[in-house]
């Protein structure tokens, strides 16, 4: 039987972007990354909204419960202003808290920056899907999904992403592969899959 094929929702959240007032950039960032990222085919579903928690909570649910996503990104909205509210949202439909995410995801951006302290970002899985809060610029969310690198490019502090494809399989999605240039997935050696040849 052939693997379903991978859903992937990405959804930007901005009160200024989804009114036109500037051009949203998440959204584009993350297609950029996923193309090069994965060897896995896989199928996007984008939505740009604002900064209201009900929209936030019911655009997650028609990802999940109706799209049938199994991964979903938001970008914005995860920081200490009144307005954002995006973690809020992701808990409130959530039926599993991941907090490892949200941990390394600070993990990361503390070693570019001290505000890092200030975001807010969460991991949740949602019936099959496993939902997550990125930053909103296109710089710290590549950061963020492959992580801090040496010079020689070995790395130096985990990416998120490299724990995704693993999480996926634990809760009943596509078998996730990478473009080990760009992240390579990691599973224990019981998870993996022989090569196609």
């Amino acid at each position: 039987m052939s693997e379903p094929l991978l859903k992937i929702g990405l959804v930007s959240i901005s009160d200024r972007a989804s009114q036109g007032v500037y051009e949203d950039k998440g959204i584009p960032a993350l297609q950029e990354w996923f193309g090069q990222a994965l060897s896995t085919p896989w199928e996007m579903l984008t939505r740009l909204i604002p900064d209201e928690q009900p929209q936030i909570e019911a655009t997650l649910k028609e990802l999940v419960d109706e799209q049938g996503c199994h991964l979903v990104l938001t970008t914005g909205g995860t920081g200490p202003a009144l307005r954002d509210v995006t973690p809020e949202a992701t808990l409130a439909v959530a039926d599993r808290v991941m907090p490892g995410f949200g941990e390394q995801m600070r993990q990361i951006s503390l070693a570019f920056v001290p505000t890092a302290i200030l975001s807010r970002q969460v991991g949740v899985i949602r019936k099959q899907a496993l939902i997550l809060n990125l930053p909103g610029q296109p710089k710290a969310i590549r950061e963020t999904l492959e992580g801090l690198k040496d010079a020689e490019g070995n790395s130096k502090v985990p990416g998120i992403f490299a724990a995704v494809p693993y999480c996926i399989d634990l809760i009943g999605g596509p078998y996730i592969e990478t473009n080990a240039a760009v992240v390579a997935a990691f599973r224990p050696k019981s998870a993996r899959k022989p090569p196609v040849t």
